[in-house]
């Protein structure tokens, strides 16, 4: 494994402190052999695996690597950031933030493994809970990882390549990559032993019971195992434990902490101190009155031609579109008086606000990983999967109502133009969930293409990437095949 643990001599710790803070963050080169054996010191540990989660070169990397092939966003121009082959889909091997996401997702998983060897179940009820949160993150990464690196689910996953398991720690180990459904397969079993041992009530910033069962419902919908997804969303739906936010206060959703939105079920909690101004996520979607952020990825008209068949739905306050200024400092009025839209490069200026103004700071989030509302839209899916169609409507109605589309439920009898319960969903998956990470995985997990007939630098108008395309997924970084030639490279084409 020299390849994944030659980043870490050490456990990656953060300072120990009473409360195990995740605002700070860890560094290296601790010795082992104090720590690993100090139960003192396995809070700490712990806090110190989350923060690698915290990181940029993993949360940036994992939110923009996963949002930016999809058809909701339009970026308006080139840039020397590798963000721009995520979004083009001109991957190269050597690219910056495969490489960044798969060291620090690695370098995560060894710091779980190392406490995970040393923590024996059933010591106490407190090391039983550091067990599972262990394995949570460590299960979180490997899914990171796998739908990043490997094919989806629904395509092969006895031989298609993912990326390697890593559940122990082995310094001189060469691993090669596992298939898609081993990895997939370690997933589950890290989820269903972490879902056992925890019975916290920590917040939304740290794993739990729920965000076991939470993420084991996103693994099972990518897997097609469309009974086991219904059940564990509805284990975290009628738990009870979170709610949908109301109404009124949907827009205002992404500008709280985590821990003071009571639908949030697991986010990557971020403070003022972790504020990373230009180089947060929320730089590339957003620019202030005051001029932070540099506002060149924007929502794409197909979203927007989505989102507005309802002027009524309050999610288009996620969205905010920007005029064109006179001289004066006015908008900028066309011949028949309607306000013209600002553009960059020909694309129109629509901020996407899902990753700005927590705490009234224009580039600070604490960007959500799972939330109560994707619970009822997996329910929603693997019920329209299994033919259970009054029950996925009904799903998807809740969503709709909250929304402020009480007036325009779907029932068997009225589909409202669509020709599928199972093409209703998604498509309230895409108003609900849009710019979290899912739609492109939506649509290839479920043998559908991304569809690009709008402004943007895409390389061609109109771009299709199929779902059969070997550019779905990124390349292995080739850093880490040099070092380890047991890795296998994705196909080029």
């Amino acid at each position: 494994m020299k390849q994944i643990t030659k980043y870490i001599a050490g456990l990656s710790l953060v300072a120990f402190t009473a409360s195990c803070s995740l605002d700070k963050e860890p560094y290296s080169a601790i010795p082992d052999d104090g720590v690993l054996k100090d139960e003192t010191k396995w809070p700490a540990a712990t806090a110190g695996n989350y923060a690698l989660l915290k990181n940029a070169d993993f949360t940036r990397n994992y939110f923009q690597m996963g949002e930016f092939p999809s058809d909701d966003v339009a970026l308006s121009g080139a840039t020397t950031d590798a963000l721009f082959y995520s979004y083009t889909y001109g991957h190269l091997t050597n690219q910056a933030n495969t490489g960044q996401l798969w060291r620090m997702g690695y370098k995560a998983v060894t710091g779980c493994n190392r406490l995970l060897e040393v923590m024996p179940e059933g010591k106490s009820d407190a090391v039983n809970e550091l067990i599972g949160e262990n394995l949570f993150i460590r299960a979180f990464v490997h899914f990171s990882l796998v739908r990043t690196f490997g094919r989806p689910y629904s395509q092969s996953p006895e031989t298609n390549l993912g990326v390697p398991v890593i559940t122990k720690y082995d310094i001189t180990a060469m691993p090669k990559r596992n298939t898609v459904k081993e990895v997939y397969a370690q997933i589950v079993a890290d989820l269903t032993r972490a879902k056992a041992l925890m019975n916290n009530d920590n917040t939304s910033s740290y794993a739990t019971k729920s965000a076991a069962m939470a993420l084991l419902a996103r693994t099972y919908l990518y897997m097609g195992r469309n009974d086991s997804a219904a059940i564990y969303a509805d284990s975290v739906i009628t738990k009870g434990k979170y709610k949908l936010v109301a109404s009124a206060e949907l827009p205002r959703y992404f500008t709280k902490s985590n821990e003071n939105n009571d639908e949030t079920i697991f986010a990557i909690h971020h403070t003022l101190q972790d504020d990373r101004t230009w180089a947060s996520i929320g730089s590339m979607y957003y620019m202030s009155p005051g001029g932070m952020g540099y506002g060149e990825m924007y929502a794409s008209k197909s979203y927007r031609d989505l989102i507005d068949k309802h002027p009524e739905d309050i999610r288009r306050a996620f969205l905010q579109v920007v005029y064109l200024k006179n001289k004066a400092g006015q908008d900028s009025l066309d011949a028949n008086g309607n306000k013209i839209i600002a553009e960059r490069n020909g694309v129109p200026k629509w901020y996407i606000l899902k990753y700005s103004n927590q705490d009234n700071v224009p580039t600070l989030s604490s960007p959500v990983v799972l939330r109560l509302a994707e619970m009822y839209l997996i329910r929603a899916e693997a019920n329209a999967k299994m033919g259970n169609d009054q029950a996925a409507l009904a799903d998807v109605n809740v969503i709709r109502t909250r929304a402020g589309l009480g007036n325009f439920l779907f029932s068997a009898g009225n589909m409202q133009g669509y020709a599928s319960v199972l093409d209703v969903v998604l498509d309230e998956r895409r108003l609900e969930l849009a710019f979290e990470t899912h739609r492109a995985f939506d649509l290839f997990r479920n043998n559908r293409n991304v569809f690009r007939d709008y402004p943007g630098v895409q390389p061609s108008h109109p771009q299709t990437i199929k779902y059969t395309d070997a550019r779905v997924v990124h390349f292995i970084p080739e850093s880490e095949i040099l070092l380890d030639p047991n890795l296998i490279q994705n196909p080029i084409q």
